[in-house]
């Protein structure tokens, strides 16, 4: 049994760890510190960014692997304004499941210049569907990353099942997944009726460069114009912060390929998927701290050309997204 002092000092520790994760869910979403060092061409769009409302109002799902801080709309408007963007891409995260609830609540107030990525499953009705159209969305998630699936026969189901919901809409499929499960159902991929789109670099590592495996599945799912990249969240395989130079042969080799299927984004507001040391997925887990304003200043350096930026950044999402 434990003494009156060993009682206390539990105690103790239980209010400071609550304080810390009380401050920690009060600190506000990264803002871009560094200014735009070159023209961002009208009709710009960040197409990928997450939206965590109040969980008070949007509950979490309890299978979420990971619980992070608030990222609001007005903080979305924020960033916006610094990066000289015009249009967004909400995507559904995976910490409200197929409750899509937030995500439609953000496209009512960002209006026509914002359009969303929902994540549905088999109970999501064609009415629900209908409905999520006119709102503005304009496509569904297939999220393996965050909760680390990489078995290829469970991609190829959830990817066939998405693409039986979807076939007959003007909509794409994206997928957070990797290099080795792209590979492995690359023959599905190939032959899908309607448009793909791979998140954060389909996860290749800089370290690897362009030759680690998967990575010419990828090119070539792209020279064939059935796949988009995302060339987003560079520091996911990244190791030189802040700037994440080294991934500027992945980006370039993407770029090369097909410029009409790649896409820019921030993933804004860089949730950490993973749950704090010795913590459970229902701790606050703090968002990283990232300067989109070197991001955006970067992805110019990989794509020098304004007609090329003006392609990614304006052209390409204006098609798939309907804008």
């Amino acid at each position: 049994m434990l003494s009156r002092r060993e009682a206390i000092l539990g105690s103790l520790a239980a209010g400071v760890a609550a304080l810390s994760r009380t401050q920690a869910a009060s600190a506000d979403p990264s803002q871009p510190s560094t200014p735009i060092n070159f023209k961002v061409p009208a009709g710009a769009c960040d197409c990928h960014v997450h939206v965590f409302g109040d969980p008070k109002r949007f509950p979490l799902s309890p299978a979420r692997t990971y619980t992070p801080e608030p990222a609001s709309i007005e903080q979305v408007r924020a960033l916006h304004r610094a990066l000289h963007i015009d249009r967004v891409l909400l995507v559904q995260p995976s910490i409200f499941g197929t409750d899509n609830a937030c995500l439609l609540d953000a496209l009512g107030h960002l209006g026509s210049r914002a359009r969303g990525v929902v994540v549905i499953d088999a109970a999501t009705s064609e009415r629900t569907l209908d409905d999520m159209h006119r709102a503005g969305v304009r496509g569904v998630r297939i999220n393996l990353g965050t909760a680390g699936v990489t078995d290829p026969a469970v991609a190829r189901e959830r990817f066939r099942a998405a693409v039986q919901r979807v076939k007959d809409r003007r909509w794409h499929i994206q997928m957070f997944t990797q290099l080795s499960v792209i590979d492995a159902i690359s023959d599905d991929l190939g032959a899908s009726p309607v448009p793909i789109v791979f998140d954060h670099f389909a996860q290749a590592q800089a370290a690897a460069g362009v030759q680690q495996p998967g990575f010419s599945t990828l090119v070539k799912l792209v020279t064939g114009g059935k796949a988009y990249v995302k060339v987003s969240g560079p520091y996911m395989g990244s190791s030189k912060a802040p700037d994440y130079s080294d991934m500027a042969p992945l980006a370039r080799a993407l770029m090369a390929a097909n410029a009409k299927r790649i896409l820019w984004g921030t993933n804004w507001p860089h949730a950490n998927s993973a749950p704090p040391p010795g913590g459970t997925a229902a701790d606050i887990t703090p968002l990283m701290r990232i300067d989109d304003g070197r991001i955006l200043n970067q992805f110019a350096v990989w794509a020098p050309d304004a007609g090329l930026r003006k392609t990614i950044l304006v052209d390409n999402p204006a098609e798939l997204y309907g804008f």
